[in-house]
């Protein structure tokens, strides 16, 4: 319609090359691109490329300006006026587009692209009447597939789904080498609410489509969803079937593991990524901290170092690589690790207190010290004032590590935290009795304290004293803190010295079987922590009064391995040799 054809815009064309008139023309041929001075008599093809140029740069209200003078000059032309309309729209001006196209289809109805365009405007205003309108032949159907997409996504919208099926199901009919229509015909289903003739569809497009990943795709996703992990995770393995080194499959399929939990599965999953892509860093990077998780350090060492061999300026690496090392026991080379997390780093204050955490187990308490003040001094945070008190107890200056924490409580004399640790002070230099009189005083303002019942309560199992009572406040505190290994290891001594009181009373059947309780717990304790020199050593002392020798001396051997301080432990050394001997161990 109207006078508007691409045979005369290239006419103009060459005449604008001739006379040296078009901006980017001009630079493309080696000149600097100048402004067009359109004159007002230029036909409308001029205009229209002009404002082309216009708008491959960027410049959308000139380019909308020019347009509109090629429509002025040529009112009838349906290309410059759904252009308009174009571009009326990408300016937010929708009235005006909508305006311009419906000149358009008015012109000439039988247009796809501007009845395209139309009915997307329409969908846009959430009007499906007008959609249908534009979209729908005589008979109902829509006049192509790409029509019949819009039409399903607006009926979808408004919540027609069983019109929206029909719509898919033409559109199936009639685009047989294409997915969309399946696609749609498994959405409507899904939304209707029932997911299994959802899959149902899209198993029957993987029968016209065999091996299609897209399709497998959806099913997956229509399974994560619904919340069936496991079927998610059977799907990726049907696709790996027949396409074993898919990416976006293996990728995914790791990914739904780790979400299931089941790292140790993902572990070999994201390996076969790895080895496509040795230098992929996130592949690299996700596989350290699956195997740092999994406490598979040796080999989450190897990926750390080589994500850090890809960007070595990635110093949360660096940090993990340091934690990493101290958990193989390579405390020199931990040490080297955390040295490289600059100042300017979030882990800094982190990576000095590992240090001094490596110092502290060495018994080095002045450098460990040294290393929590260089951490506080990026920013003091309470858990290290705690620490730094703790380390002077522990290199013997009881004294000085009281009045620092007093000093503190002059500012917070209700801060639970703080009384607790003065507490854990007083047991570190055997005031016993003082110890419990703070943890009472924490109680008294946090009776939900977990570390204050489990002090108080794992003392007097200690003692074998309150028994009941201890049983009590233990577990309040494993009711607050769950997951933690060491209250469960308090739970479990409990057991144990239930179990002597009844074993000397001549009940032995109720005191197995509290020792076998107390089994359980250890070993939950064992594998909360990762590994704990007293756990194992309690767990020996079980094993012990189970009459289970062999297991008794292979739990003080753990004991021992994990490097135990002689002053926490000064027995363990002795049952150890006792045992060795009474089982004729050289």
């Amino acid at each position: 319609m109207g006078r508007f054809t691409m045979g005369r815009l290239l006419l103009a064309g060459l005449a604008i090359l001739a006379s040296g008139g078009c901006a980017s023309l001009q630079g493309a041929l080696g000149g600097e691109p100048r402004p067009v001075v359109v004159p007002a008599d230029a036909p409308p093809e001029l205009d229209f490329l002009v404002a082309r140029d216009l708008e491959l740069d960027g410049e959308l209200e000139p380019a909308l300006e020019a347009y509109q003078r090629a429509l002025g000059k040529d009112p009838d032309s349906t290309e410059l006026l759904r252009k308009v309309a174009e571009l009326s729209a990408r300016a937010g001006r929708l009235e005006d587009a909508v305006a311009y196209a419906e000149r358009a289809y008015a012109l000439d109805s039988a247009d796809r692209s501007t009845r395209l365009f139309l009915g997307t405007l329409y969908r846009f205003l959430k009007d499906p009447a007008r959609v249908e309108q534009v979209l729908r032949e005589p008979g109902g159907m829509p006049f192509d597939p790409d029509a019949a997409l819009l039409l399903y996504g607006t009926l979808s919208e408004a919540q027609r789904y069983a019109e929206a099926k029909e719509v898919a199901r033409w559109l199936i009919a009639n685009e047989p080498d294409g997915l969309r229509g399946w696609f749609a015909l498994a959405d409507a289903e899904e939304k209707l609410g029932d997911p299994a003739a959802a899959e149902k569809t899209l198993r029957e497009a993987l029968l016209e489509h065999p091996g299609e990943p897209t399709i497998y795709g959806a099913i997956a996703r229509g399974r994560r969803d619904r919340g069936d992990r496991e079927g998610e995770i059977t799907v990726y393995r049907e696709i790996l079937a027949f396409e074993p080194d898919h990416q976006a499959t293996l990728l995914a399929l790791a990914e739904a593991l780790i979400q299931a939990e089941r790292l140790a599965e993902a572990i070999p999953v994201l390996a076969q990524v790895e080895r496509a892509h040795p230098n992929d860093l996130r592949t690299v990077l996700r596989l350290g901290f699956l195997e740092f998780e999994v406490r598979d350090y040796a080999a989450a060492r190897g990926h750390f170092e080589r994500a850090l061999a890809l960007n070595p300026e990635q110093h949360e690496v660096r940090y993990f690589l340091g934690v990493t090392l101290r958990r193989l026991d390579l405390s020199e080379e931990a040490i080297a690790a955390f040295d490289q997390v600059p100042e300017t780093h979030e882990r800094f204050p982190e990576a000095r207190t590992q240090i001094a955490g490596i110092y502290e187990k060495r018994g080095e308490y002045a450098r460990a010290i040294a290393e929590v003040e260089r951490a506080r001094s990026h920013g003091e945070a309470r858990p290290l004032d705690l620490y730094v008190a703790s380390l002077r107890s522990r290199a013997g200056d009881f004294e000085g590590a009281l009045a620092f924490l007093q000093g503190l409580l002059e500012t917070s004399p209700d801060d639970a935290e703080l009384l607790y640790n003065i507490g854990v002070i007083h047991g570190e230099a055997k005031r016993g009795d003082e110890a419990l009189r703070w943890m009472e005083k924490a109680l008294e303002k946090q009776p939900d304290h977990a570390g204050a019942l489990n002090y108080i309560g794992y003392s007097w199992a200690e003692k074998g004293t309150n028994l009941d009572r201890a049983e009590e406040y233990i577990t309040r505190a494993l009711q607050i803190r769950p997951d933690d290994g060491y209250i469960t290891d308090s739970l479990a001594w409990v057991y144990y010295m239930r179990a002597q009181a009844l074993g000397g009373s001549g009940r032995s059947r109720d005191a197995r079987e509290l020792l076998e309780r107390a089994i359980r717990e250890l070993e939950r304790a064992n594998e909360l922590t990762g590994g704990d020199p007293v756990i194992s050593e309690h767990m020996g002392d079980v094993y012990l009064s189970l009459g289970l020798k062999e297991r008794a001396l292979q739990s003080y051997e753990e004991a021992l391995a994990l490097e135990p301080r002689d002053d926490e432990q000064p027995e363990l050394r002795q049952k150890h040799e006792r045992l060795r001997r009474e089982l004729g161990r050289p």
